[in-house]
């Protein structure tokens, strides 16, 4: 999960460099979801 929050990290910088702001936005949204949940779970992990 963490690998995919990269991805569109990755893909919205591009985006937001090449000018496709709503490409860029709907990414980096999406790369903070990930992450986020990625988080949630390494810490449930860790106290599991």
């Amino acid at each position: 999960m963490l690998v995919w929050s990269i991805v569109f990290a990755i893909v919205a910088a591009i985006s937001g460099v090449l000018g496709f702001f709503s490409l860029a936005g709907i990414s980096a949204t999406i790369a903070k979801v990930l992450f986020v949940i990625f988080l949630i779970g390494l810490v449930v992990s860790i106290f599991l």
